[in-house]
C-alpha cells in the first residue's frame, strides 16, 4: 500500500459568514491510497476555529501518516486526536475497494439515485443579502430552510423571520436556525421565547458548547427544539452516553468529516434512537469528494426528515461529480462522471 497527498485550497465564491468568523477559502488535503491498480481517495477538511485539528502543523502529521500509511492502518486509535485524517483515510480505502468508483455504500441513493431531501442554506449578512438568497432557494424549490443566525444585530434576525412568516406558514416552509453557540447563557431563554413566536423547526446550538448544565437547563426550558451541533465535536465513544444523559436534547447533529468517520458517527445515532433524540446529518464544507461519502452514508439510513448536506455550489474550484440538485433533492446522477484529473498529476 502507498499513500501519498496533496494540498488544496477550496475558494469561496463569496465569503461565508457565520457567528464564529468569515471564511473565504478552506484548506483541504486530499489523501490518496495506491494498491496494484486501484487507487482511493480520502478528503482532509477542517473549519477554522471549529475543527479540533486545526493545527498549524496539521500537514505534517498527514505527511507522516502517508509515509507510515501500513502502521497508521492497523492502529487508527492512533489517530483520534485527528478526525479530519481519521475520516479521509477511512474513505479512501472505502472507495479504494469499492466495485465501483466512488460507490462507497451500495444503496438506492448511489445505485439507483433515490434522492435525498436537503435543507436550503442561508448565510449571514445584512438583511437585503439574506432575503435575496432566501428568494433564490424558494425560487428553486426548498421547502426548509435554514438560516444562520447571532452574527448581526438580533433585531434584524427576528425582523427577517416575521417577513418570512408573514408570506409563508409553517407548514409551507419549515424553518431552521443556527446560533453556532452565539447566545450568552443568562440571556438564551429570553431569544429563544422570542423566537419561538416564528414556529422554528429547531435551533442548533443556541450556546457556546462545554455548558452542559445550562445546556440542559435550556433543553428543559425551550419553546424551540434545541439541537445541539459544535457541543459533540472532540468526543469519543465513552462520552455519548454521558453526554446525551447529562442534556437530554431534543435532536442532535452528525457531521462524520468532524467526529473522525462513520463509526463514531453510528454510535451517535443508535444511542440517540435508543432515548428518543432526533438526528439528521449534515456535511461541513467539504469537497464533492467528502460530500459524496457523506451523502451515501446517510442514504444508507432510515431517514426521517431533511438532511442538511451542502450541493458542491458553494466553490469556484470544487472537484466535478455526479451530485446534482434538483429542487430540494440531492441525488448521484448515474450518467456524469468524476472529473479526477487534478489526482493525475
Amino acid at each position: 500500500m502507498k499513500a501519498s497527498f496533496i494540498p488544496y485550497h477550496l475558494q469561496f465564491k463569496r465569503a461565508a459568514k457565520t457567528s464564529r468568523n468569515t471564511l473565504v477559502n478552506k484548506p483541504t488535503w486530499y489523501i490518496l491510497l495506491e494498491h496494484e491498480e486501484k487507487r482511493g481517495i480520502g478528503e482532509v477538511g477542517i473549519i477554522k476555529g471549529l475543527s479540533v485539528d486545526d493545527l498549524d502543523d496539521l500537514e505534517d502529521k498527514i505527511k507522516d501518516v502517508c509515509e507510515r500509511i501500513e502502521y497508521y492502518l492497523e492502529k487508527p486509535h492512533e489517530l483520534d486526536e485527528f478526525p479530519s485524517i481519521k475520516f479521509a483515510l477511512e474513505t479512501a480505502l472505502m472507495h479504494l475497494w469499492a466495485k465501483q468508483d466512488f460507490k462507497l455504500f451500495e444503496n438506492d441513493f448511489s445505485q439507483k439515485e433515490k434522492p435525498i431531501k436537503i435543507n436550503g442554506l442561508i448565510w449571514m449578512g445584512d438583511a437585503a443579502f439574506m432575503k435575496s438568497q432566501l428568494r433564490e432557494r424558494l425560487d428553486l424549490g426548498f421547502d426548509c430552510i435554514k438560516m444562520k443566525i447571532g452574527a448581526i444585530d438580533f433585531e434584524t434576525e427576528l425582523n427577517l423571520l416575521k417577513s418570512i412568516r408573514q408570506e409563508f406558514s409553517a407548514d409551507q416552509v419549515e424553518l431552521r436556525v443556527d446560533a453556532n453557540g452565539a447566545f450568552a447563557a443568562d440571556e438564551a431563554l429570553e431569544k429563544l421565547n422570542r423566537l419561538s413566536e416564528f414556529n422554528l423547526h429547531s435551533i442548533e446550538q443556541p450556546i457556546a458548547a462545554n455548558q452542559w448544565e445550562a445546556m440542559r437547563t435550556l433543553c428543559e426550558e425551550t419553546p424551540i427544539p434545541i439541537a445541539l451541533d459544535e457541543e459533540l465535536i472532540d468526543r469519543n465513544e465513552m462520552d455519548i452516553d454521558i453526554l446525551l444523559d447529562s442534556i437530554s436534547p431534543q435532536y442532535i447533529i452528525l457531521k462524520p468529516g468532524l467526529h473522525g468517520g462513520f463509526g463514531l458517527s453510528d454510535q451517535w445515532i443508535a444511542a440517540a434512537e435508543e432515548k428518543g433524540i432526533g438526528w439528521w446529518a449534515t456535511s461541513a464544507l467539504e469537497s464533492n469528494i467528502g460530500l459524496n461519502a457523506i451523502a451515501q452514508w446517510a442514504g444508507s439510513k432510515e431517514l426521517k426528515m431533511p438532511q442538511g448536506l451542502g450541493t458542491g455550489s458553494l466553490f469556484t474550484n470544487n472537484i466535478p461529480s455526479p451530485l446534482r440538485l434538483s429542487r430540494d433533492q440531492l441525488r448521484y446522477d448515474l450518467k456524469e462522471k468524476w472529473d479526477l484529473s487534478i489526482f493525475n498529476g
